[in-house]
């Protein structure tokens, strides 16, 4: 099966569309989105109708953190993201917040756990930003394969039976083949806000030999003009161009 997986999406409707219009080239046959629908970007509730719509479709659709404070709250967030939120929720409509509420954490499907941002504790949004988070996630998780997102940055690792775990920084556009032997933790970048100083959208497709992180170029200008009319913080707009 070649699925598509997405995550991040952070209100960023030209990215997610640029995305979708690559894998529609690409050929896949399922979608999985792995939360943080909302947050940052101007167009929360097309995102989200968007993500329902192939939810629909069969799609396996998870919720973020920032998904999450639409509902809970913005206590754990710094001002930025924090204002961003409160500026989303009054956005969405009652059936756009049921949807994000409905979400679930992570879910398994065969030898593959998805999970917005870690295995270990998902309802806590730790950062797979090292080999111990890494080594955390793979324990709690059980899987072959394990795809997260949460940090914004591509990443990959990688573990033998009784071995340490190595990582490395994914090329885009071209495929990792999987070996038998190991267990893959996949760090999938942003559709929305990627930080990796690349900022093209990212999305990943897997298959049962392999995963390939794919970048997509998409008008970051239009995205600028509606934050910025949308009366949201600058930054978010500034950090799109020079994906960070």
């Amino acid at each position: 099966m070649r699925l598509a997986v997405l995550t991040d999406i952070h209100g960023n409707a030209e990215a997610l569309e640029a995305c979708l219009d690559h894998i529609a080239e690409v050929g896949v046959d399922g979608y999985a989105v792995l939360g943080d629908l909302v947050g940052y970007g101007p167009d929360p509730e097309r995102v989200i109708d968007m993500v329902a719509d192939l939810s629909e479709h069969g799609a396996l659709v998870l919720k973020g953190n920032h998904d999450e404070a639409i509902e809970r709250g913005t206590d754990q967030m710094n001002g930025v993201a924090a204002d961003a939120i409160r500026w989303t929720r009054e956005q969405l409509d009652a059936s756009q917040k049921a949807f994000l509420a409905q979400l679930p954490l992570s879910l398994m499907r065969n030898d593959t756990m998805f999970v917005h941002a870690s295995a270990a504790r998902p309802e806590k949004w730790p950062y797979i930003d090292s080999s111990a988070a890494a080594i955390a996630c793979l324990v709690a998780s059980g899987a072959r394969i394990t795809l997260c997102g949460h940090t914004h940055v591509p990443h990959l690792f990688h573990q033998l039976p009784g071995q340490m775990v190595e990582d490395f920084s994914p090329v885009a556009n071209r495929k990792v083949p999987f070996a038998s032997a190991r267990r893959y933790l996949g760090v999938l970048g942003a559709v929305g806000q990627p930080r990796d100083r690349d900022p093209r959208a990212c999305w990943a497709l897997l298959e049962s030999d392999g995963l390939t992180f794919y970048r997509v170029a998409y008008d970051i200008e239009k995205t600028m003009r509606k934050i910025k009319l949308a009366g949201l913080p600058g930054w978010l707009g500034e950090r799109l161009e020079l994906g960070r």
